[in-house]
């Protein structure tokens, strides 16, 4: 696009927030976990967007796409989001698409096998991902009842990925945990390492720190605790146990 049409766009004519919520309690807690840790404990060396139920608009006059996460590495979110166009990911102001586009399914009209796919594979997306924690797409043949499935771009078409998930584009993998988040047990879609090490929340990595101090604690509480019984053991024997 050139510099004079990205200059003539009229962005207060952009519709970028209509109010429209997000789908469910479980669609809302599965986007913040698979954008805040990325913050929280991921350090891939270069600035990033990670961003959850974002309008991503890709062209001109065009309605934007809304995935529930998305993973664009190597910008940075606009500092000054009183200007329109810093506000959601406008793919010609911020130079590039994202790398990786996640879709959540909530119900069954959410078009993640159909249109959606399609579009993503134009714009370029190295990875598109789509979970189905409620199995809402069971008769969809590409899905054939899973409930993650991935795909990589190659040649402009979308060529599914075994598992384990391991997206090189970023250098993460996706992977299914059954654990606790926010206080709610359930299978959620999260990113992790390649040695398929979730990668931790904040909440996760203060949780782990302070079990660390406490096992510090228990082993330095151990170690006065046999020095007192040397020392009462060396006076029973008329040793000073200072003078040693």
């Amino acid at each position: 696009m050139t510099q004079q049409l990205l200059e003539d766009v009229d962005y207060t004519q952009i519709v970028t927030e209509d109010d429209t919520p997000v789908d469910n309690f479980q669609s809302e807690k599965q986007q913040r976990l698979l954008v805040e840790p990325l913050y929280s404990s991921w350090q891939p060396g270069v600035p990033f967007i990670a961003a959850a139920n974002v309008g991503l608009f890709y062209a001109l006059k065009q309605d934007p796409l809304v995935p529930d996460a998305l993973l664009s590495l190597g910008v940075e979110v606009p500092d000054d989001w009183s200007k329109k166009q810093n506000r959601s990911y406008f793919a010609w102001e911020i130079g590039k698409f994202p790398e990786v586009v996640i879709e959540i399914v909530s119900n069954c009209k959410g078009d993640e096998l159909g249109d959606k796919k399609d579009a993503y594979a134009r714009m370029g997306i190295a990875c598109y991902a789509v979970f189905d924690p409620l199995k809402q797409l069971q008769g969809e043949d590409e899905l054939n009842g899973a409930l993650l499935k991935v795909w990589a771009l190659q040649q402009k078409r979308y060529v599914e990925l075994p598992t384990p998930y391991w997206l090189e584009s970023v250098e993460l993998g996706l992977t299914l945990w059954e654990g606790t988040f926010e206080g709610r047990q359930d299978l959620w879609l999260r990113w992790c390492d390649r040695s398929r090490d979730v990668i931790l929340t904040g909440a996760e990595r203060a949780g782990e720190a302070e079990e660390r101090a406490g096992e510090a604690e228990e082993r330095a509480d151990e170690a006065e605790q046999k020095a007192q019984r040397l020392a009462e053991r060396l006076r029973a024997m008329g040793i000073n146990p200072d003078e040693i």
